[in-house]
């Protein structure tokens, strides 16, 4: 059985995307970046909202400015599954699957049919997933930068959670990582 786990960096207070709609920090530095690119290494898949899909599209082509990191990521993010929760979205990219209509029953499907852990990637999504109490795991990557407003990484009621593990990661961030009480 899969495990979706909500995690995204943010500011210290909170946001994941300032009031412009950029993100809330600045990309991260060659350790964070090896630590993420470790992390996506290990994903079953990724279940994505529109806004973040059409961000992470980014990686579909190869860009001239890319670095040997840069491309050994867009070869691994190529290569996982990854499902899109959109209603206007009319299609997807290579390995990707759009979903538009029942939310909870589909990640409940998805759930009992993969192995492994499923990036939830967007707010809002992982705020329905949370109030269907689909969300095992959530990972606050805290960085040295505060936004004043924005995006909150939780969208909607905040879960009640307990804290099961603390790290230091990359440069300058701190990991947390919940779990729903």
């Amino acid at each position: 059985m899969a495990k979706l786990v909500f995690g995204m960096m943010q500011s210290l207070d909170g946001y994941v995307a300032g009031i412009d709609g950029n993100p809330a920090v600045p990309a991260p530095g060659p350790e964070l970046s090896r630590y993420f690119m470790d992390h996506v290494r290990g994903l079953a898949g990724c279940l994505y909202d529109r806004r973040m899909y059409e961000v992470m599209r980014y990686w579909d082509e190869d860009q001239p400015e890319w670095d040997e990191g840069d491309r050994d990521f867009a070869a691994l993010w190529r290569g996982l599954p990854k499902w899109v929760v959109s209603r206007t979205l009319k299609s997807v990219g290579p390995n990707a699957t759009l979903v538009v209509d029942d939310i909870e029953t589909f990640v409940r499907r998805l759930k009992s049919e993969v192995e492994g852990d499923i990036d939830v990637a967007g707010p809002e999504l992982a705020g329905s997933l949370t109030a269907f109490g689909l969300i095992d795991e959530f990972n606050l990557y805290f960085r040295p930068f505060v936004a004043g407003g924005g995006k909150p990484y939780f969208a909607g009621p905040t879960p009640l959670l307990r804290l099961v593990e603390s790290s230091r990661v990359g440069e300058d961030a701190v990991k947390l990582t919940l779990v729903p009480v």
